[in-house]
């Protein structure tokens, strides 16, 4: 029997502003079952409450991670960004994500151009083996999920951030070794 005395009762207000402010607080992404678990609401009521936050205009990015303040232009964030252009099957994801995490660099996002809607773009935030292993996981796990490069045969756009020009090129020939850049 759940002891009700100690569960606070959040309003919809109440909880769009602990969202809002859990997220103005933090540095790092924050999960959707977290907060589904602080404010003891389904994931379902917090993604709703994320898209009213959106449309108020709270620049919210879902990632991977979770979800963060769209505070800083990724040109800030990285001394350096460049877009490479790629296709591969799905067995090479994994490379291709290890690949540019192993340089030190960070996989901001990934862009395809769809012939319906035009550009569809997704935030990553990929810095690491570890987040690699992550979203990788995602997308293994769920059946009704892939990477939005399966809609236009593995052709998609990456935006890498990382220390320096050489680092980027070292990247891009790596890539171009393995068959996954698009020349």
């Amino acid at each position: 029997m759940k002891n009700t005395s100690t569960q606070k009762e959040w309003s919809a207000f109440d909880r769009r502003n602990h969202i809002k402010n859990t997220l103005e607080n933090s540095s790092k992404p924050v999960t959707a079952a977290r907060f589904a678990g602080e404010l003891s609401v389904s994931r379902q009521i917090i993604v709703s409450d994320v898209a009213i936050l959106r449309a108020s205009g709270l620049d919210i990015l879902a990632t991977p991670k979770g979800y963060i303040l769209n505070s800083l232009d990724s040109s800030d964030n990285f001394p350096f960004t460049g877009i490479i252009a790629c296709r591969h099957s799905s067995k090479q994801l994994q490379d291709e994500l290890y690949t540019i995490v192993d340089f030190g660099a960070t996989v901001i996002d990934v862009s395809i151009e769809h012939a319906i809607y035009g550009e569809l773009s997704a935030n990553l935030g990929l810095s690491s083996r570890y987040d690699v292993d992550q979203f990788i996981s995602k997308v293994s796990s769920d059946k009704n999920s892939a990477p939005i490069s399966s809609l236009t045969d593995g052709v998609h756009l990456h935006t890498i951030g990382c220390r320096d020009k050489e680092t980027f090129l070292l990247i891009k020939k790596s890539l171009c070794d393995k068959g996954i850049i698009i020349k």
